[in-house]
């Protein structure tokens, strides 16, 4: 029997397609090379017995430490053992494709590989390599056979190494070797998705590693954010453009399926899907520091997803603009740390959230403050959006968190059917309908959905609050001073353990409990900046810092005792919830709350300006002095095949 890691030794590695999650050992023990979304080649995070890995294991472990090479999503770990220190440095190679233009960081180059090059900087050490794929969630064991110079089989990559490997005969599940490096030797390791007999992928692997470490580098420079958290800002960004799926510009929610909300718990989903809510705060947070091409490929995403469902539209769709992503268990997988069901699919797809229209309005409209164009479909696939939710603002819905049980007025989606209107006035001018709408919607929220003092309740009618209501001052809506305070105290008193808020108290119709979510304790962060606190938001800004992991990733949640993660990972909501704060913090220093007013386009702007054309280049140069090259860079252009 072999247990789980903890969630926290983990590190992600991607091409903006696939990705792979590494431990802290050099165990790779999740990968989905091609797609965010596929079965897993590698599934030992979920069943560490039978679930598949590709492990290289010096002998006599003594210690371990890693970090990302600066400005990349390119993993140094290295190893000490009792004869020696090895370093792994882990990539997938990706890179801008030939003829791009200056500024085209998503339309990319990627061929297929997991790539990892073994140097020993000291000593000697012996190594113990095994190639143990799965097939269809380690429902099937592979039959692995040599196939040129690799190793491979039907329906799994091949893996290529420097050094000879065997397999125990023809149709054997697993490939091993041990190999002895002494000091100044390498060893190199490909694992190849698409792979021709002919080609010589090892020798090809110092220009892959070039290519990769400057389309990461120059990508991240195009961020405008200077301030005291760049670090981990840059981190975020970087994760974030990782979780996108290039080819149709798709962004996930997490890279993981079934990581549990509490250890032995059933609330375990697959996240490796594209939600609207999500990606939209993803490219509110991208956009806040200057990035414009990823929202230029997601709305391109979204206009073939809703073409599909018009008039209305899904929460989440797959990463290739699926419409049905129907829920299964796998009971032959044991789930981590006996965390049972393993999920693959997502049942909430066919749920009613009312607060997506006022999503998609909302990045309408930061879409063009920021320099974009949409052109006459897109206007009027959005009118027809705005009609929809004039139609369904006052009928209950699951809400954001995807209740389970029976649909209620959720005070959230009443906010967002207000920004819904608020934001068609902004595109389109007067129209009465929505104007009425938009009214009726603040009177009910502030009358039905606020208590004696004016907080804001969960639901109409509830007895308790919900952390999706310190978004309140974040999208503009009307809620007063008092009544932010208020809605403040009561989820202090309801929801908080010190730095860390739960989303909600009430019973929602699933067993079991969770952890903190960290994106709540975001949202508090910039709920008290906007009621003019700051100090006690950086202050607690800089304690949420304190939970990433050695390499500044975070999970969905995480135990309030013990800061153990949970939860899936890395977790957009929370990454890019780390950047708004980092913004908004920034912002409250040059201008107070008021510089947080207005919505999530406002605050764009006075952040960073445009983000797209010849404006852009003039908000930069204004911004840093500097203004980004005007050719495209050879150093990050893929040349495959």
């Amino acid at each position: 029997m072999h247990a789980n890691k903890p969630l926290r030794d983990y590190a992600a590695i991607g091409d903006c397609h696939g990705h792979a999650l590494v431990a802290a050992n050099g165990d790779i023990d999740w990968c989905c090379l091609e797609r965010h979304d596929q079965d897993p080649l590698f599934c030992s995070l979920l069943d560490p017995d039978r679930g598949g890995a590709l492990r290289l294991s010096p002998r006599d472990l003594v210690a371990h430490e890693r970090h990302y090479l600066e400005g990349t999503n390119m993993l140094v770990t290295r190893l000490r053992t009792t004869s020696g220190v090895v370093e792994f440095l882990d990539f997938m190679p990706v890179g801008r494709r030939r003829g791009n233009g200056p500024h085209d960081y998503v339309t990319l180059v990627v061929p297929g590989w997991l790539v990892r090059r073994v140097s020993v900087i000291d000593g000697e050490l012996t190594l113990d390599l095994c190639y143990q794929p799965s097939i269809a969630f380690a429902a099937q064991p592979a039959k692995l056979v040599a196939r040129g110079d690799g190793i491979g089989g039907d329906g799994v990559p091949t893996l290529f190494c420097s050094h000879p490997l065997a397999i125990s005969g023809s149709g054997s599940a697993s490939a091993s070797a041990t190999i002895r490096l002494g000091a100044g030797q390498q060893l190199d390791l490909i694992l190849a998705a698409r792979y021709t007999i002919g080609d010589p992928p090892l020798t090809l692997l110092d220009r892959m590693q070039a290519t990769t470490q400057a389309f990461w580098r120059e990508w991240i420079a195009y961020s405008r954010y200077r301030g005291p958290y760049q670090t981990a800002v840059e981190r975020s960004a970087l994760t974030l453009k990782l979780m996108t799926f290039a080819s149709s510009g798709a962004i996930v929610a997490a890279l993981t399926t079934s990581l549990p909300e509490t250890i032995g718990g059933a609330r375990n989903w697959d996240y490796r899907y594209s939600w609207l809510r999500d990606s939209c705060f993803a490219l509110y947070a991208l956009a806040a520091l200057g990035y414009s091409g990823e929202a230029e490929r997601y709305v391109d995403y979204l206009s073939r997803c809703v073409a599909l469902t018009l008039p209305e539209i899904r929460i989440m769709y797959g990463i290739q603009h699926e419409r049905f992503l129907p829920e299964l268990t796998l009971d032959h997988l044991a789930g981590y740390a006996g965390s049972r069901p393993v999920r693959r699919g997502n049942a909430a797809f066919g749920q009613r959230q009312i607060d997506v229209y006022g999503q998609v309005l909302d990045l309408a409209v930061l879409y063009e403050a920021l320099g974009g164009k949409l052109d006459e479909q897109d206007r009027r696939v959005l009118r027809t959006f705005v009609d929809v939710a004039v139609q369904q603002w006052a009928e209950p819905d699951c809400g954001l968190w995807e209740m389970r049980d029976d649909p209620k007025q959720h005070v959230h989606g009443k906010m967002m059917s207000w920004v819904a209107m608020d934001r068609a006035l902004q595109l389109f001018g007067p129209e009465p309908r929505w104007q009425s709408a938009r009214d009726a919607i603040v009177e009910q929220v502030l009358g039905q959905g606020s208590d004696a003092d004016g907080a804001l309740l969960q639901a109409f009618g509830a007895t308790h609050t919900d952390a999706a209501t310190l978004l309140a001052p974040a999208l503009g809506f009307p809620l007063s001073a008092a009544g932010l305070e208020a809605t403040l105290k009561r989820v202090e008193a309801e929801l908080a353990n010190g730095a860390f808020l739960k989303r909600y108290a009430a019973d929602d119709g699933l067993e079991g409990d969770e952890g903190a979510f960290l994106i709540c304790s975001f949202w508090w962060v910039d709920a008290l900046l906007a009621a003019g606190r700051g100090d006690e938001a950086r202050e607690l800004f800089e304690t949420l810092l304190g939970c990433a992991n050695d390499v500044g990733l975070f999970a969905e949640e995480v135990d309030v005792g013990s800061r153990d993660f949970l939860g899936n990972l890395p977790q957009a909501f929370t990454h890019l919830a780390l950047i708004g704060s980092a913004v908004n913090l920034e912002l409250f220093e040059r201008g107070g709350a008021a510089a947080l007013a207005g919505s999530y386009a406002d605050r764009a702007r006075r952040a960073v300006g445009a983000t797209f054309g010849p404006r852009a280049l003039l908000a930069s140069l204004r911004q840093s002095g500097t203004i980004h090259r005007l050719t495209s860079s050879a150093a990050s252009t893929m040349l495959w095949p």
